[in-house]
């Protein structure tokens, strides 16, 4: 039972991680229609940016966290008003071709400015320990995640699906020409959203790195993740993209507990599956 449990624990606090750094292409792809495939490149750019603040300049972790999120979201502006914005309307092909050809080069830049070896991460010493309860041993760093994720999901379930400004992305996606009669600055709210998306990337990032590690293969490798949670989540859906952490994250160390000869081969079957049964994805509509 104790195994169990701390199976589950691990794989929720995965799970919660996965949410962090899905949501924001959850938000864009499904409220926007944009693919934007580079969303992993903003979490690279806010781990690095950690990492440097952390190591070069003796910044505290909690500090880092606020700076990798406005980092990540005013990247996300420029790239938005200088790239994005000219394929809107260009269909899914250019716009993969266009965000996977980000991710290259963020790759490159990474390489070339940090190298290719694993960033080392120095956490405080409060955040290493960890909390016995019953018999069990649970990882402050991993609480911590948890948390923090319970929080944004809480912020962006009222924020963007409860508000004022929520409607108003739905409603310049559905239909732009009649969302700027009505006054709605589409432009703007477009910029605001990917900033928003980009941010929590950043954010996620920079908490993902003392679990998943640091270095320029970041930014493709774990967008294939981030992927397949949007996907059985559904477009567009904060719920559905959190049911979909959670059900990856334990399945994904469940794997690696009980089967460690699939390792991580059960990630892409629960995909498969979860697709067949739902195409759509578990709160999606289209």
């Amino acid at each position: 039972m104790s195994a169990l449990l701390g199976m589950l624990f691990d794989g929720v606090a995965y799970g919660m991680l996965l949410f962090l750094m899905s949501v924001g292409l959850s938000v864009t792809l499904g409220m926007m229609n944009f693919v934007n495939l580079a969303h992993c490149s903003f979490a690279m750019l806010g781990g690095y940016l950690a990492v440097t603040l952390m190591n070069g300049w003796g910044w505290p972790f909690f500090a880092t966290l606020p700076v990798a999120f406005v980092a990540a979201a005013v990247a996300s502006i420029v790239l938005e008003r200088l790239f994005f914005r000219r394929f809107y309307n260009a269909g899914d092909l250019p716009q993969c071709l266009l965000t996977i050809g980000i991710v290259f080069v963020s790759i490159a830049g990474a390489a070339y400015i940090y190298g290719t070896d694993q960033q080392p991460v120095h956490l405080p010493d409060y955040l290493n320990g960890s909390i016995a309860f019953h018999g069990m041993e649970f990882a402050v760093y991993r609480l911590f995640l948890i948390a923090t994720a319970a929080l944004v999901t809480l912020v962006l379930a009222v924020g963007v699906e409860k508000t004022r400004f929520g409607a108003q992305v739905r409603a310049a996606v559905n239909n732009q020409r009649m969302a700027r009669g009505l006054g709605i600055d589409v432009d703007t709210l477009f910029a605001v959203t990917f900033a928003l998306g980009g941010g929590l990337a950043g954010l996620g990032g920079a908490l993902a790195i003392n679990m998943l590690g640091l270095d320029p293969s970041f930014a493709l490798t774990y967008v294939i993740y981030v992927l397949i949670v949007v996907s059985i989540g559904g477009l567009g859906s904060i719920a559905g993209t959190f049911a979909a952490a959670m059900l990856l994250g334990i399945a994904d160390v469940a794997g690696k507990y009980y089967i460690p000869a699939l390792g991580s081969v059960l990630i892409y079957l629960v995909m498969l599956t979860m697709i067949m049964w739902r195409p759509t994805g578990l709160f999606g509509r289209r």
